[in-house]
């Protein structure tokens, strides 16, 4: 063995194991968490001395830690246990078995008699996976979003992605689920999670895209370089709203047939597909003149456009309304990548989302 890789040994085994001692700290902390939210709700429903506390019971239960000289026990901290534990009951098998505690209360069998007719329980990941991926700052982000459906969306993607708790935050507070495609194939997505399967250029490309951030009003008189305009004014948002790995390039990109010129609206490149993104920008509705305009677009990037290590360009044309049977005939045959996505410019009510939803999951059901 020469010294440079005794070296190297020795910084390979020491950033080994310090990752997993630092994930089974992150693990431990959060089923400590657990317990502790599990210990005040059953004192809450069966303490002998319950009523004596009444609503002081956590500034009590705060107090009397930091006279013990226990830091990170603070009433806001309680509170976030106790609600730790009422949103993820099903971690008592997995303290259970860490610990050899026994869970069998009437708490816990409430909990689990009312979780068997979830509607969402076969979204969720396997504690294991949550627990040994997740830290506890990431659940507390998962703990305020209001309905469980959005937890298990974002559970997906954070595992899926590998999300700091930065960045989960950041695509909570930007609607992420409000502006994903909401096509959750709760069997597929979970299946392409455990075995890494390779990505396509559709999990990158959504259908709607919203872009109430563009200020612009459904019913007002606006052209498409209105809307390229507003586009380029909130490039930020607009990069959000397209999701992972787009790298914005150019717009009204100038390409030359003869003496004949065309411009293609707007123009990136993913990071991830390793090719180039052509956007056309609609402001009615698709017609078929449009596919064979953007294939055009996407032949004349092929030709010239592409350098070594790419992959084939892909074409967006983002519209206001479509009819599916006619993208259908317009775009089924060819050889490139082409997708056609409406837009929306304002966000629709909660109601209208879960009623979209529950019937994409039932359409699920039926494949």
């Amino acid at each position: 063995m020469k010294f440079k890789e005794l070296i190297n040994n020795i910084e390979h085994v020491h950033f080994q194991l310090f990752e997993q001692a630092t994930k089974q700290v992150n693990s431990l902390q959060t089923i400590r968490n657990w317990l502790i939210g599990w210990y005040i709700v059953e004192f809450e429903q069966e303490g002998e001395d319950r009523a004596k506390y009444g609503s002081k019971l956590l500034v009590n239960i705060a107090e009397q830690m930091k006279q013990r000289r226990m830091v990170g026990f603070s009433d806001r901290n309680l509170r976030q246990f106790r609600q730790f534990y009422l949103a993820y009951p099903q971690i008592w098998q997995t303290a259970s078995a860490k610990f050899n505690i026994n869970f069998l209360t009437r708490q816990i069998r409430i909990h689990n008699i009312a979780r068997e007719e979830d509607f969402y329980n076969d979204l969720m990941l396997p504690v294991e996976t949550l627990i040994n991926t997740l830290t506890f700052s990431h659940f507390i982000e998962l703990l305020r979003l209001d309905t469980q459906l959005k937890r298990r969306f974002y559970e997906i993607e954070v595992v899926k992605n590998a999300w700091t708790v930065r960045e989960l935050a950041r695509a909570i507070d930007t609607l992420l689920f409000e502006r994903s495609g909401f096509s959750i194939d709760k069997v597929g997505v979970v299946k392409n999670i455990a075995s890494k399967s390779s990505i396509q250029p559709k999990d990158f490309v959504k259908n709607p895209y919203f872009l109430e951030f563009l200020g612009l009003e459904e019913k007002f008189e606006y052209s498409e370089n209105d809307l390229e305009i507003a586009i380029i004014d909130h490039l930020q948002s607009f990069l959000t709203e397209l999701g992972r790995g787009f790298c914005f390039e150019a717009r009204q990109k100038r390409i030359t047939f003869g003496n004949t010129h065309y411009r293609i609206d707007l123009v990136f490149y993913h990071r991830i597909l390793k090719c180039h993104i052509l956007i056309d920008l609609k402001v009615g509705k698709f017609d078929h003149a449009d596919s064979g305009q953007m294939l055009l677009y996407l032949n004349y990037y092929r030709k010239n456009e592409m350098t070594e290590g790419d992959n084939p360009p892909i074409g967006i044309i983002l519209c206001a309304d479509k009819d599916d049977a006619l993208v259908e005939y317009a775009t089924s045959g060819l050889e490139s990548e082409l997708f056609v996505s409406k837009y929306m410019l304002q966000l629709p009510d909660k109601a209208a989302l879960l009623k979209f939803i529950k019937e994409e999951l039932d359409k699920t059901k039926s494949i």
